[in-house]
């Protein structure tokens, strides 16, 4: 099994916020890098933004055709 590569992306935040999203990310028992990736998404879908499939995705559906 292959393992997924990830991005490293890095910003400054207003630290409320930041302590905003540490509540969100304990909440639902996540680490803060998940509950961005999470938000990301339901943005993303939420206006239409499409995410390119990752390279394993499209490796896997052509090993299904």
């Amino acid at each position: 099994m292959s393992v997924s590569k990830t991005a490293t992306l890095t910003f400054r935040i207003d630290p409320r916020l930041k302590e905003a999203l540490r509540t969100a990310a304990n909440a639902e028992h996540r680490s803060i890098a998940n509950m961005v990736e999470v938000l990301i998404r339901g943005y993303c879908e939420q206006h239409d933004i499409a995410i390119p499939p990752s390279e394993e995705t499209k490796n896997n559906i052509g090993a299904r055709s």
